[in-house]
């Protein structure tokens, strides 16, 4: 199992995006947070098998209403999370630590 953290930036926010990584999450059984950040990006964590995360990843493209211009990809020590949330309110940027 491997945790990665996802900033993605674009037309991210109040367009549905958050929802859509929960689908995507849920369907490809990957567990782990999306929130939306004060700057405008989508900070997500995710755990999974390195394939499935891969997947996952390039699934973001795809997701309605959304124009994702950029995806920041950052692997991180494992995190264990029961299923898959969306977290409401505005996050803070991390290190990755």
């Amino acid at each position: 199992m491997k945790t990665i953290e996802l900033l993605v930036s674009g037309r991210v926010q109040k367009v549905g995006f958050r929802a859509c990584i929960k689908k995507i999450a849920s369907d490809l059984h990957v567990t782990g947070t999306v929130i939306n950040l004060p700057d405008g990006r989508v900070q997500v964590y995710a755990t999974a098998d390195a394939m499935i995360l891969e997947k996952f990843t390039s699934m973001i493209y795809a997701c309605p209403r959304a124009v994702v211009r950029d995806i920041r990809c950052m692997e991180i020590p494992p995190k264990n999370y029961d299923d898959f949330s969306i977290i409401k309110g505005e996050g803070r940027i991390s290190t990755g630590l």
